[in-house]
């Protein structure tokens, strides 16, 4: 059970995620700004409908790409990374085209960011933008009934989080909502991130642990998962993507020649393997 690493040494904790190692600064940077640039380009697409305020409370908002008149659209959401203390919606544009051009919606999120918000605030964010947008699906150009969501790291737990079951009634939903569920690179069990250096700007509390979605795996929709092979990424993404694999039944796909940055950017590429993935699941 991945709740047994929190015993390991602290060093080897910190090794095993600390994604930052598997690339030079200089190709952070690179593919840091491919996600700006390549969701810039998101924003020229037609119909696009930037800034949609989903939680009045947070004033917290959402881009909303490829929607047509007259037509209920699937739509993908896509949940940013950034360790749940960077990034936004702003940089996370990038599979719109693809996904457009396939007749499918994209949304993208903002969340309040840690140390400033916790790990509750942040998961309940991403709550409520499932909930807007399930409950103006028809406004929005949207299909209720075909809603997926994915993201990358920090964004593959939030992903995650909200497919497990218990929260769906308090926002007025079924009991599932999602469709399909695609979570990259994700974090499924926080045991070992509340033993490590991330604790220091998470603070995760025993009972935020507790809701782990390996804990509560979710279920009543389709899913896999995916991350980068080999050493392209840390070995504790490894092993929660394994982890979380056994305990849904979803397929753990492994991508070549891809590390922890780059592996989302495949989702630009309508041929990639994640792309074709992503679709299948949305379809």
């Amino acid at each position: 059970m991945l709740t047994n690493e929190a015993t390991l040494p602290a060093a080897q904790l910190d090794a095993d995620y600390t994604a930052r190692a598997t690339v030079s600064e200089a190709e952070f940077a690179r593919i840091i700004g491919l996600y700006q640039s390549l969701s810039d380009v998101a924003h020229d697409l037609p119909n696009t409908r930037a800034g949609l305020t989903f939680c009045q409370e947070t004033g917290l908002k959402l881009d909303l790409f490829g929607t047509v008149a007259g037509a209920l659209r699937p739509v993908v959401v896509f949940i940013h990374g950034g360790y749940w203390r960077a990034l936004s919606r702003g940089q996370s544009a990038f599979a719109a085209p693809m996904l457009a051009a396939q007749g499918i919606a994209c949304a993208v999120p903002d969340y309040r960011l840690a140390p400033d918000a916790s790990i509750t605030d942040i998961i309940a964010d991403s709550r409520r933008a499932i909930a807007y947008l399930w409950h103006n699906a028809e406004a929005l150009g949207l299909d209720r009934t075909r809603i997926t969501v994915t993201g990358s790291s920090a964004g593959g737990h939030l992903a995650a989080a909200v497919a497990q079951p218990g929260w769906q009634a308090a926002m007025g939903l079924p009991e599932q909502p999602l469709h399909g569920c695609l979570p990259v690179s994700g974090l499924f069990e926080l045991a070992p991130l509340a033993a490590s250096h991330v604790q220091d700007w998470m603070r995760f509390t025993d009972a935020e642990v507790a809701q782990s979605p390996l804990r509560h795996p979710p279920q009543g929709l389709r899913g896999a998962l995916a991350l980068a092979a080999g050493t392209g990424e840390r070995m504790g993404f490894h092993r929660q993507s394994d982890a979380f694999g056994k305990a849904t039944g979803w397929a753990v796909h492994r991508i070549a020649d891809r590390n922890h940055f780059d592996v989302i950017l495949d989702l630009a590429d309508p041929a990639s393997a994640l792309s074709r993935l992503l679709l299948d699941l949305a379809r």
